[in-house]
C-alpha cells in the first residue's frame, strides 16, 4: 500500500469528528484569503496613499488592512481549535478500533505480534498518525492554497517575474520525492527497533524481582543500552536524509528573493513597476516559498507517520484465525468433551505437531487428570477446548457439538480456564473475583472462595474482600493468587473447569481440599486438572498421560501403575514407591505448619 491508501484506510476512524475535520480547512482558507489581500492593500497604501500624500486613502486602507488582519486572526484561531478537536478525536477512535480488534484476536494472532509491538502501535504509532492528521487538515490545506493564491496574485502584478517561481517549484518537488524515497525504509526499521525496545523495558519491569534475584541488572542495562543505541543509529540515518529538507528550502527562498529583487529593481528604474508592487511581489514570493517550506515540514511528518500507519493497518487488517460461525449455537448442552483424531501445529506445519492423533472421550461431570513432561502437549490440548486455537486437523466436541459451531461467547462462558500464569488486576479482591461474574451476590462470592480454600486468608487481610490488590497481584503469595483465580473461575458457574497446573503453589493438603470441594459442591462440573504432581491427579476419575504430543495412556491411577511405564516412573520418582494414602498422612503434619502461615503474605504483602 502507498501512503495515501494507508491514510485513507485509517481515516475511516474519523467518524463523528468529520464536522471539525471539514470546518478546519474552511477556516484555513478564510485565513489565507485575508492574508493574501494584505500585501495588495499595502501596495495600494504605498502607491496611492503615501507617495501621493493622500492621508484619507491611507487611513481608510489602513483600517481595512487592520480589519483583514483581525478576521485572519479569528479564522486562524478557529482553524487551530477545530484541527485539535478533529485530530484528538480521530486518535481516540483509532485507539479504540485497534484495541477492539486486538480483543478479537485468537492466541495464534497474538503470537504473531509481540506485546511490545502492540503497545508501540497503540501509543507511539497512533500519536504520529494523529500529528500528521492535524497537519493534513490544516497545514496541507493552508500551504498549497496559499501558494496557489499568492502565485495568482504575483502573476497579476508581474507575469514575467512569476516565471521564477514556476522554475523553482518543480525542482523542489523532485528533491522532496527523492528524500522521501530514501527515508521511508529507514523509518520502517526505526519502528521495529522501537518494538524491541518496548519489549526489553516491559520484560525488565515485570520481571524485576527475578532480575534482582539473579543480580542481572548489568546484563539488562546493557541489553537496553544496546537496543537504544541501535535505535539512535537508525533514527540518525533517517533524519540525516530529511535534514537536507531545510537547507534546500532556504536556498530556494534566498535565490528567489534575490532574483525578484534584482529584476524588480531594473523594472522600477525602467518605470514598468512601482515601489508598492515591488513590496507586494516580495511578500508574495515569501508566502509562496514559506508555503513550500510548510509542505516540506508536513512531508517529513507524513514520511515518519507512513510507517506508523502501515503498522496500524497491519493490526486492523489482521483477521482472527478463530471467528464465530455464520449461524452460531448459543447453548452448551453439558460438559462432555470429545477429541476425534485431533492434530495441532502452532506453525501449521503437519510435520511439526504439538498434538498428534489425540482421541479421547470425557463424560460430563468427570474429573480428569492430565499428566506429562514439559512439552508433551498438555496445555495445547486444553486450549483447543475453548477455541483459543483451532485444531489443524480433527474435531473437538463440547456438549456433543463441534466447538467451531458455537459462538465464541457462548462457548467460553461455559469453559473456565485457570492458566499457568495467573493474572490479577489492580483493584480490590472483590473486583478481581467479579471478573468471573460481575452480578454475583456476596454469598456466591464467599461460597466460590470457600470451595477454592481462599475465604480464610481473605478474611485475615486488613480489609477482607475490600483489600486492594496491587498491579500483578504482587502483595499476595503465589498460592493465594492461584486460589483467587480458581474462585474467580468458579463464579462463572462453568460446565467445564480447566486447571492448568494452577495449584502447584499450594500445599498438598490444600490441594486435596480443593479437589474434595469440587466433588462435593459442583459434582456436575467437568474438571480437567493439568499437573506435574501425581498427588494432584491420583484421585481423578481417569488420568490421561501425554508423551511428545501423543496420548500414551488413559485410566485410573491403579490401572496406569500396572500398564503405563511413564506413569509408573513419575509415580515412583515422586512418592518413592510409597502408597499415596500413606504419603497424604505424612503431608498432614506439614499442612499444620502451612496453614499456620496461610493468609500471611510474603514480605511486602498485606499484613
Amino acid at each position: 500500500m502507498n501512503i495515501a491508501t494507508l491514510f485513507g484506510r485509517l481515516f475511516k476512524s474519523v467518524r463523528e469528528y468529520t464536522k471539525p475535520s471539514i470546518l478546519s480547512p474552511v477556516f484555513v482558507m478564510g485565513e489565507v484569503i485575508m492574508e493574501i489581500l494584505i500585501p495588495t492593500l499595502m501596495a495600494g497604501i504605498i502607491d496611492k496613499g503615501l507617495q501621493k500624500g493622500d492621508m484619507g486613502y491611507t487611513v481608510k486602507m489602513g483600517l481595512v488592512m487592520a480589519a483583514a488582519t483581525m478576521v485572519s486572526l479569528f479564522f486562524g484561531v478557529m482553524a487551530g481549535r477545530e484541527a485539535a478537536v478533529a485530530s484528538s478525536g480521530f486518535a481516540k477512535n483509532l485507539r479504540a478500533d485497534v484495541f477492539h480488534d486486538i480483543q478479537k484476536f485468537s492466541f495464534a494472532n497474538i503470537d504473531k505480534f509481540s506485546t511490545g509491538s502492540l503497545v508501540t502501535r497503540l501509543t507511539t504509532d497512533i500519536t504520529n498518525v494523529q500529528n500528521s492528521y492535524q497537519m493534513i487538515i490544516r497545514i496541507m490545506v493552508r500551504a498549497p492554497f496559499m501558494m496557489i493564491m499568492s502565485l495568482v496574485m504575483a502573476i497579476g502584478i508581474n507575469a514575467k517575474l512569476s516565471i521564477i517561481y514556476m522554475c523553482v517549484i518543480p525542482v523542489l518537488g523532485v528533491a522532496l520525492y527523492f528524500m522521501a524515497k530514501a527515508a521511508y525504509p529507514r523509518f520502517d526499521k526505526v519502528f521495529k527497533t522501537y518494538d524491541r525496545l518496548n519489549t526489553v523495558v516491559r520484560e525488565n519491569v515485570t520481571a524485576m524481582r527475578v532480575v534482582k534475584s539473579y543480580v542481572r541488572e548489568n546484563h539488562e542495562e546493557k541489553k537496553f543500552t544496546d537496543t537504544s543505541k541501535e535505535l539512535y543509529t537508525q533514527f540518525k540515518a533517517a533524519e540525516m536524509i530529511l535534514a537536507w529538507n531545510m537547507p534546500v528550502m532556504q536556498a530556494a527562498i534566498a535565490l528567489c528573493v534575490v532574483l525578484v529583487a534584482w529584476f524588480s529593481a531594473k523594472m522600477i528604474v525602467g518605470g514598468t513597476m512601482t515601489t508598492g508592487e515591488l513590496m507586494a511581489m516580495i511578500t508574495y514570493s515569501i508566502q509562496i516559498l514559506m508555503s513550500l517550506m510548510m509542505v516540506s515540514m508536513v512531508f517529513v511528518m507524513i514520511v515518519m507517520a507512513g510507517n506508523s500507519a502501515k503498522r496500524i493497518v497491519e493490526v486492523l487488517d489482521e483477521d482472527s484465525t478463530v471467528a464465530d460461525p455464520e449461524h452460531p449455537v448459543t447453548q452448551v448442552a453439558d460438559g462432555s468433551i470429545e477429541f476425534r483424531n485431533v492434530c495441532f501445529s502452532y506453525s501449521g506445519d503437519m510435520g511439526k505437531l504439538a498434538l498428534a492423533n489425540a482421541t479421547l472421550s470425557i463424560k460430563s461431570g468427570e474429573i480428569i487428570g492430565i499428566l506429562g513432561g514439559t512439552g508433551s502437549g498438555k496445555t495445547t490440548m486444553v486450549q483447543l477446548i475453548s477455541r483459543l486455537y483451532d485444531p489443524t486437523s480433527g474435531t473437538v466436541l463440547v456438549g456433543g457439538r463441534d466447538v467451531r459451531e458455537y459462538g465464541l461467547h457462548a462457548l467460553r462462558d461455559k469453559v473456565a480456564v485457570v492458566l499457568q500464569k495467573n493474572v490479577l488486576f489492580s483493584g480490590t479482591v472483590e473486583d478481581n473475583l467479579r471478573w468471573g461474574n460481575e452480578n454475583a451476590a456476596d454469598e456466591e462470592i464467599v461460597h466460590a472462595c470457600k470451595i477454592a480454600q481462599a475465604d480464610g486468608f481473605i478474611r485475615e487481610m486488613d480489609k477482607g474482600y475490600d483489600t486492594c490488590i496491587e498491579q500483578g497481584g504482587t502483595n499476595v503469595s503465589g498460592g493465594q493468587k492461584q486460589r483467587l483465580c480458581i474462585a474467580r473461575a468458579l463464579l462463572k458457574k462453568p460446565a467445564i473447569l480447566i486447571l492448568d497446573d494452577s495449584t502447584n503453589a499450594v500445599d498438598t493438603t490444600t490441594d486435596a481440599m480443593i479437589r474434595k470441594a469440587f466433588r462435593e459442591e459442583v459434582p456436575e462440573m467437568t474438571t480437567l486438572i493439568i499437573s506435574q504432581r501425581i498427588v494432584s491427579v491420583a484421585d481423578a476419575d481417569r488420568i490421561v498421560v501425554l508423551n511428545d504430543g501423543r496420548i500414551d495412556g488413559i485410566g485410573t491411577s491403579e490401572d496406569l501403575l500396572a500398564s503405563n511405564e511413564i506413569y509408573k516412573e513419575i509415580y515412583d520418582s515422586q512418592t518413592g514407591g510409597e502408597d499415596l494414602a500413606a504419603s497424604d498422612e505424612a503431608s498432614d503434619h506439614n499442612s499444620v505448619i502451612s496453614h499456620a502461615f496461610d493468609g500471611k503474605p510474603e514480605k511486602g504483602g498485606v499484613k
